[in-house]
């Protein structure tokens, strides 16, 4: 199993950046996808999750800015992100969750790509 993230970088505070993550090895369909970030000293946190049916939660401090989504066609899960501010800085991390009734859970990370915004 992989999951391949792309699309951090730097950008200015009130920029936008688009992440990636390219999904192989599963049945990418049935997982909920999810976009974590780990601050330096923080904890890592969720910022969206997107069900296999399509629902999605956002962490209060990024709705509104930000937008998950996903195509299964490519297997692959973005997160888009607008309105940047500094407090948004961090490693941007990709999982990939699957949890059903009598039967085994999956859990899978990416290796995560940074999110630095500053002026």
């Amino acid at each position: 199993v992989q999951l391949v993230e792309s699309g951090g970088g730097l950008v200015q505070p009130g920029g936008s950046l688009r992440l990636s993550c390219a999904a192989s090895g599963i049945t990418f369909s049935i997982y909920a996808m999810g976009w974590y970030r780990q601050a330096p000293g923080k904890q890592r946190e969720l910022v969206a999750v997107i069900t296999s049916d399509g629902s999605t939660n956002y962490a209060d401090s990024v709705k509104g800015r930000f937008t998950i989504a996903r195509d299964n066609a490519k297997n692959t899960v973005y997160l888009s992100m607008n309105s940047l501010k500094p407090d948004d800085t961090g490693v941007y991390y990709c999982n990939a969750a699957l949890s059903r009734p009598y039967a085994p859970n999956y859990d899978y990370w990416g290796q995560g790509t940074q999110v630095t915004v500053s002026s």
